[in-house]
């Protein structure tokens, strides 16, 4: 048996769970952040929490003897895809990025392309007074001081009582969400400007064709930077990339 660690948290990951603890060499451990309160529980074995940095990692990928590492977190879960890459250098054990494709800009789409939230909420005041803001939980704080703009702040959990939030209305669901859904949404609370995080995939994409079809703005935040290495862009790829690697193993 070989042990492959996958760090989830998303679909993505889920899915390849699935899919490769159904090849029976493997051995499937998946690792979740603990960020949100009801997460996706995938197949296989399932731990929960940080590792305590890239030494942290290391050690672990030691003690818990981990033969392959695919890393199919958050696009913007930058710290843990650099910390993982370097933890698998260390070890020699082979290392996979699975990264969805981004959103891309359609000639309809009335897009201003961001570095970061903090960006995101600078430029807000000249171009919105509702927004619908899906930065997540923790990410809201950049918001709070903008108190001539109302925020419709769709989130996974609620945020902790100590985070400073802006003004406006909280929901809390997770996708997938229907396109139909997503522009009645924008109707009823009269968006006129949504923030977004470009991270792609289908289940939070609806937002942005409804967009699209109605002429709100989107002030999208780019990717950050991931570490140099092998990428695919779906569970399907990852699966292929890991037969081979097992392959090798068993040859080897």
């Amino acid at each position: 048996m070989k042990r492959l660690l996958i760090l989830g948290g998303t679909g993505d990951a889920s899915e390849l769970a699935t899919k490769a603890s159904a090849i029976p060499e493997v051995e499937v451990i998946t690792s979740l952040a603990g960020r949100t309160r009801q997460p996706q529980t995938p197949v296989g074995t399932v731990r929960v929490g940080g590792f305590g940095g890239e030494a942290g990692l290391t050690d672990y990928l030691r003690n818990a003897q981990i033969d392959v590492v695919i890393d199919a977190t958050h696009p913007f879960a930058a710290q843990i895809s650099f910390h993982a890459a370097a933890a698998a250098a260390t070890c020699k054990i082979p290392y996979l990025m699975l990264v969805r494709p981004a959103w891309e800009r359609c000639s309809d789409d009335q897009w201003i392309e961001v570095d970061s939230v903090e960006v995101a909420a600078s430029v807000l005041p000249k171009l919105a007074s509702r927004v619908f803001l899906t930065v997540g939980r923790q990410q809201l704080a950049p918001f709070a001081s903008l108190k001539d703009i109302w925020f419709l702040m769709r989130l996974i959990d609620p945020p902790a009582p100590d985070i400073l939030i802006p003004q406006g209305v909280i929901l809390c669901s997770r996708g997938p969400f229907a396109l139909e859904d997503e522009r009645k949404l924008l109707i009823e609370h009269q968006i006129d400007t949504i923030v977004s995080k470009n991270s792609g995939g289908d289940a939070t994409k609806a937002k942005i064709i409804a967009a699209r079809e109605l002429g709100v703005k989107v002030v999208m935040v780019k990717r950050p930077a991931t570490p140099i290495g092998e990428q695919v862009s779906d569970a399907d790829n990852a699966i292929e990339w890991l037969l081979n690697k097992i392959y090798r193993f068993l040859i080897y």
